[in-house]
This record gives structure tokens, C-alpha cells and sequence, in this order.
């Protein structure tokens, strides 16, 4: 996924949460804007909120700060969280055996970009 031109991204790494538990709330965000998306994460009832939260506010002060646009015109161009290294960990179970538990983490990526308005 190739970041365009005029979009700003910000990155959290190595969270330790399942990448699948949180696509389920980046589809809810994805494509829309900087407001309705705070809304949005401010009162879903998953864990997953929180760092994406924090990643999407940083993704904005990025764009706010380096490129100068301001927040009330961006919109979530691109989210996406991808596997990060999976920690293993064993459990002593019975007659001497472990059993592994797999605790994943991920990589969540956010960009924004300024709304596509008509200068014609």
C-alpha cells in the first residue's frame, strides 16, 4: 500500500493486541472523517480504541504540524494493522508437559489526507 502525495501517516508498533481484533474497529473508521472517527472510537466498547486513538491523533498532529493543514478538513485515507511478532509463552500443564500460548502483537498504520475539494 503505497502512501500518495498529500497523505500524512503515523505508525504504532509492536502493540500487544490481535491484529484481527483491531481491523474489526479500523473498518468502522476507514474513510472517514477526523471528527466522526473520534466520535466513533471515543464510544466503541473495545480495547482496541484506545491505541488506535492515540495513533490517529498522532497521524493528525503530523499532518498538522509538518505539512500545516488543518484537522477539521482531513479524512482517514488509509488504516490498516498488520502482524507484528507473536510472543510464546508455555504453560505447565499435567505429567510434566507445557502447552505454548501465542500472545500476538501488531503494527497499526493510519494515514490522512486533506478532502478532495473542487478548485473549478
Amino acid at each position: 500500500m503505497a502512501i500518495a502525495d498529500n497523505e500524512v501517516k503515523a505508525v504504532a508498533r509492536y502493540i500487544r493486541m490481535s491484529p484481527h481484533k483491531v481491523r474489526r474497529v479500523l473498518d468502522q473508521i476507514r474513510g472517514r472523517s477526523y471528527r466522526e472517527a473520534l466520535i466513533i472510537l471515543e464510544f466503541m466498547p473495545y480495547k482496541a480504541c484506545e491505541p488506535i486513538l492515540k495513533v490517529l491523533r498522532s497521524a493528525v498532529a503530523n499532518a498538522e504540524h509538518n505539512e500545516g493543514y488543518t484537522p477539521a478538513d482531513l479524512v482517514i485515507s488509509q488504516a490498516f494493522a498488520d502482524q507484528g511478532p507473536t510472543l510464546r509463552r508455555y504453560r505447565p500443564r499435567a505429567q510434566g508437559r507445557a502447552y505454548q500460548i501465542r500472545k500476538p502483537t501488531c503494527h497499526i498504520t493510519i494515514a490522512v489526507a486533506p478532502t478532495e475539494t473542487d478548485e473549478a
